[in-house]
């Protein structure tokens, strides 16, 4: 995915180094046109008010005024840019996205997450030339026999067969799983570990140690208490969210 116009970016960190690093990378992205820093949120706010930027790369923690601050006074402005923000801290990831951030990214920031926040920002302002892919698109034979799933009912008469789709979240019970999906509660030996590796492609993320969730069944997510979150499902189950895996979950939930 490429921009069609290279994009202009106002990064705000009150450490000099991280800023440093925070602009280092995005200027060498060939999708960055123009990168201005900014050593405050107060002087990051005048900048603003003098002319338009199309994303703002900013730490949640400042002195003064804070990331979160400036954020919620953004749509105070007729045009104002995308916002990814950038934190050493996991416990602001929730309340970024309650201020429509695009992006958060933990420090140190990769180049790979660099890129993965400036491609969203180009979808976000309309700079995207990505294309959608034609909806006619066969399901391969191969790919459609990897959508079913053999699992064995919870009394441990029975195999049934489930359609992944189905399955809302699977927990961790010692050397087995308890798969819950719509049609019942079953079992199946194996780790989390192993589900992870196999279903990460088909929308199932580790959100914490004991759970493993479709994604595509999450219909919300709530803050919590020490930087955790919840997660909520299409069938009312709230399944608890690591404070280590806020960020990377609202990433995902955002692609």
């Amino acid at each position: 995915m490429s921009v069609e116009t290279p994009l202009s970016v106002l990064a705000v960190d009150d450490e000099r180094p991280a800023l440093e690093d925070l602009a280092r990378l995005l200027r060498s992205s060939p999708q960055i046109a123009e990168v201005v820093c900014a050593r405050s949120g107060d002087e990051a706010l005048r900048q603003l008010a003098a002319r338009q930027f199309d994303a703002l790369f900013l730490d949640v923690r400042m002195s003064g005024l804070g990331g979160l601050e400036l954020a919620g006074v953004l749509d105070r402005f007729a045009s104002p840019p995308a916002v990814v923000f950038v934190s050493a801290y996991e416990d602001g990831a929730v309340r970024a996205f309650e201020v429509h951030a695009v992006d958060f990214l933990m420090k140190p920031v990769s180049k790979r997450r660099i890129e993965d926040a400036i491609t969203r920002v180009a979808e976000v302002t309309g700079r995207s030339s990505a294309r959608s892919a034609p909806a006619d698109v066969a399901v391969p034979e191969d790919h459609a026999r990897e959508e079913i799933v053999a699992v064995e009912r919870a009394n441990g008469h029975a195999t049934r067969i489930v359609a992944r789709a189905a399955i809302l979240y699977v927990q961790a019970r010692g050397d087995y799983v308890r798969i819950v999906s719509d049609e019942g509660r079953y079992i199946q030996r194996g780790t989390l570990a192993e589900l992870e590796r196999r279903w990460s492609t088909h929308g199932f993320h580790r959100v914490h140690r004991a759970y493993l969730v479709n994604l595509r069944r999450a219909v919300e997510m709530r803050p919590d208490l020490g930087g955790t979150a919840v997660l909520v499902l299409s069938d009312g189950s709230e399944i608890p969210v690591a404070r280590r895996q806020v960020a990377e979950l609202l990433h995902r939930l955002r692609m």
